[in-house]
């Protein structure tokens, strides 16, 4: 008898059996019926489906799987409005380098009766905003495209891929089998770059260090620490880079939440050399760099440490570039430097005191609705050390990248390169998921709690343990801040919103309403050590926002 066809299966069953090979624990997704065949192999399989109430959310949560794992996570949702409803999902993941993989539905390719109904270019809509987007041909192909995609999703820089499998191609019979990962490691840093930038910042008279978004990876946070330690150079974080390194350390000189004129910012004017790790240039650097023929002394030299080469612009061109492996690059730079006794960080850190004695009384601003320093304070003490916030897009982002002490990598979920809304209940969720033994909590602004607030219903039904803070101005708050800067009229951005408490008794989770300053320190620590899902209306008050960040910070700073 003959052996051949003894492997033939259905296309739908070798591409799940890709999936499993890549390691994938979880899909996310919305399916629909030119899903129907990848769910039927999905259910006969070692991965969890995980049903949500929008592909949007799904997205959302499979991002946020790349980003803690470094692999990988992965959506569905059928062709059409359930592609579409991936997009800003897929630019979430892109900009912010989270490795995803998005799989969408097609009706078939080879005959179809139904013209172009619900039919769109997916494949060609997908491009601008992932690595790479392919619609599979040939079950034979499965193998080859799904690895490439894994492979690109995860590699330096981390981002999106697309994979469309058609109807008719997932029914179809083949036997080829999953290929397996290869074996590979980022190159090493070329050694006479690193030669370079040690003597430049040995010959330095005061240096900085600035850990941005392409630095939060796994090693590369060892890597950092041993070199502060063992240099005494102070660092800034970006909004990305928060805590990569431990921020309670007495070299920590600032989070870049404000464009400039903060105290961090102060601090780094007055480098002379700039250490810049991973700088990415989805996040305005927290420094312009001026030409040397206008002002020498203006001009501080820049290093340049990433995986790959600068994207030279009219603010940002370094004079010397260490490119390969972050953690490598940073190790070999440690290893190879010592501390000089002619380095001088003393204003440095006054001005971290000063924003210290500033942050201290605003902190203590007991007033209700809440104000925004104090709320931040209150968080920082009910979470323990390794909770993880999450924060949605809003005004109070700029509070809490600014303020909150982050202890840990990945402790403070932030988005400052799509900086999307409706993001912050998805992210906590998977953030719950990976890690049930630690405390979650979504920090949503009511504007954008609402744009995703159905996952609550996916929330409850998977049993998660998670807060969700909403802070509510019945307003879109950032927008209206920026409308009132500009001068403009109050106009067009606010709104009602429904009774919390009683929304999210409707879902099936805890209502909690904050009447006091004193009672939301008893809810947060309520809701902390309860199981279950828990919703807290957070009354804030934002009336102080421009007075501080817009003029009180900026000429304290400057005065200094």
């Amino acid at each position: 008898m003959s052996d051949e066809g003894a492997n033939k299966r259905k296309a739908s069953d070798l591409f799940v059996e890709c999936l499993e090979s890549e390691g994938v624990e979880y899909v996310f997704g919305v399916p629909g019926e030119e899903n129907l065949d990848l769910l039927e192999s999905l259910s006969d399989s070692s991965i969890k489906l995980v049903l949500t109430r929008h592909e949007q959310g799904a997205g959302f949560m499979a991002a946020t799987y790349g980003r803690h794992t470094g692999k990988a996570g992965v959506c569905l949702a059928t062709l059409g409005p359930g592609a579409t409803n991936l997009v800003t999902a897929g630019a979430y993941a892109q900009l912010g380098g989270m490795p995803m993989l998005m799989i969408t539905g097609q009706k078939p390719i080879k005959s179809s009766k139904q013209g172009r109904f619900q039919i769109l270019d997916v494949v060609d809509m997908m491009g601008p905003i992932t690595k790479s987007t392919h619609q599979l041909h040939s079950g034979d192909n499965i193998p080859s495209r799904l690895r490439e995609a894994f492979r690109l999703a995860e590699e330096e820089k981390p981002g999106a891929t697309h994979i469309e499998l058609p109807e008719d191609i997932a029914t179809e019979e083949t036997d080829a089998n999953p290929i397996p990962a290869s074996l590979a490691r980022r190159p090493s840093a070329e050694e006479k770059a690193v030669r370079h930038a040690v003597e430049a910042i040995a010959n330095a008279e005061a240096p900085v260090l600035v850990v941005a978004a392409g630095a939060n990876r796994r090693m590369s946070s060892n890597m950092l620490r041993e070199f502060v330690d063992k240099t005494g150079i102070p660092f800034v974080t970006t909004q990305m880079g928060k805590g990569v390194l431990d921020e309670r350390h007495p070299l920590f000189l600032g989070c870049a939440a404000l464009s400039s004129g903060d105290f961090c910012h102060r601090a780094i004017e007055d480098a002379d050399l700039i250490i810049n790790v991973g700088h990415d240039v989805i996040e305005k650097p927290p420094f312009f760099m001026r030409d040397a023929f206008d002002d020498p002394k203006a001009c501080a030299t820049v290093i340049h440490v990433s995986t790959k080469t600068a994207e030279v612009d009219p603010v940002y061109f370094p004079q010397i570039e260490v490119i390969g492996d972050i953690a490598n690059a940073v190790w070999q730079i440690k290893e190879a430097l010592e501390p000089q006794p002619h380095w001088d960080f003393t204003r440095m850190l006054e001005y971290r005191q000063a924003e210290h004695d500033h942050s201290k009384p605003l902190e203590n601003d007991t007033r209700f609705p809440i104000f925004p320093p104090h709320l931040v304070r209150q968080v920082r003490k009910c979470m323990p050390e390794d909770g993880i916030i999450c924060l949605d897009n809003g005004i109070y982002k700029l509070w809490f990248a600014r303020n909150y002490t982050a202890y840990l990598p990945n402790t403070v979920l932030l988005d400052n390169a799509l900086a999307s809304m409706g993001a912050g209940l998805p992210s906590a969720m998977m953030s719950a998921m990976l890690y049930p033994e630690r405390k979650v909590m979504a920090i949503c602004g009511d504007g954008g709690f609402m744009m995703n607030s159905q996952e609550l219903e996916t929330a409850v039904r998977l049993r998660l343990d998670l807060t969700v803070l909403i802070l509510r101005d019945d307003a879109y708050g950032m927008i209206r801040w920026k409308q009132a800067n500009m001068g403009f009229d109050d106009y067009g951005l606010t709104f009602g919103n429904p009774d919390f408490v009683d929304y999210a008794r409707s879902y099936g989770a805890e209502g909690h309403r904050v009447t006091s300053s004193e009672h939301l320190t008893d809810v947060l620590a309520e809701c902390r050590d309860t199981p279950g899902v828990h919703v807290i209306d957070c009354p804030v008050d934002y009336s102080e926002n421009d007075r501080i960040l817009n003029h009180e910070i900026k000429e304290l700073s400057a005065q200094l």
